[in-house]
């Protein structure tokens, strides 16, 4: 499933535009470091966390995107960094366990 379906289904608010690519999992997590040694490649990261390095940690472990958890929205010179290396950010106001949830039951709705 690709990002802007993911976002559509599950309502999520769309602060910067990156690339449309496939979503393979999930990852949860506010340590930066831990998102860097356990995150997979082509997840949505999902933090309450909203300044630059996001987007620099983002990149460097090739995540498809960005789901900021209980209406966090980052400054506009991280959202403007964000799109300009090609990804998305994403907003819901709902915390970080709910969204966790929704989004494993919409990318394995058969486990």
């Amino acid at each position: 499933m690709r990002i802007n379906e993911v976002a559509g289904k599950l309502g999520l608010k769309i602060l910067a535009r990156g690339q449309d690519q496939e979503v393979t999992s999930g990852y949860a997590s506010d340590l930066l470091s831990d998102v860097i040694a356990n995150a997979e490649e082509g997840c949505l990261w999902i933090t309450v966390q909203r300044h630059l390095n996001i987007v620099a940690v983002a990149q460097l472990k090739k995540l498809a995107g960005i789901i900021l958890s209980r209406g966090s929205e980052p400054d506009a010179a991280v959202l403007a960094r964000a799109e300009q290396e090609g990804l998305f950010v994403l907003s819901t106001p709902e915390d970080t366990f709910t969204v966790a949830g929704k989004l494993y039951a919409l990318i394995f709705p058969a486990r």
